[in-house]
């Protein structure tokens, strides 16, 4: 039987922490979708749902499909067949974060969460520090793809 597994989150942006769980986990799994989690008619954060999602979509292997959704993640997951879940983890507070949304998710759906421990060299690597060190005009270079690097830099330039 085809596994199909969802890597969900906010991907405000997309690191290259992220296309390393990304990757790893299109080897486990027959399918792999990564999930823009967000809401596209409440703006919030430094990228839009839809620019995301391209970013993504320019980053990762064909194979790797994209999507967004706005809602419960187990009503997505039971919508599409998919029967895992994938989240990356960087430390323990990831884990402490991550623990209880897994246990929900299964007591809602009965999906079960796999977890992925993060390449040693992306460990220190989280969006929301790389945008902070984007903002004040540090180097962001290895942290984002490429082009994801130059549409963070970008944006605070404008």
């Amino acid at each position: 039987m085809p596994t199909h597994a969802v890597c969900p989150g906010s991907f405000d942006p997309i690191t290259l922490g992220h296309v390393d769980v990304f990757n790893r986990a299109s080897e486990l799994f027959d399918k792999v979708t990564v999930l823009v989690t967000g809401n596209p008619d409440k703006p919030s954060g430094l990228f839009s749902v839809e620019e995301r999602v391209d970013l993504i979509r320019r980053t990762v292997s064909p194979e790797i499909e994209v999507d967004w959704w706005g809602g419960l993640l187990v009503d997505y997951t039971s919508a599409h067949g998919i029967d895992t879940i994938v989240k990356g983890l960087r430390s323990s507070l990831d884990y402490e974060y991550e623990l209880p949304m897994a246990q929900m998710n299964r007591r809602l759906s009965g999906i079960d969460t796999v977890f992925l421990l993060t390449d040693e060299k992306y460990g220190y690597i989280s969006s929301s520090l790389c945008k902070q060190v984007a903002q004040y005009g540090g180097d962001v270079t290895g942290m984002f793809p490429d082009h994801v690097a130059a549409a963070v830099m970008e944006r605070f330039r404008g």
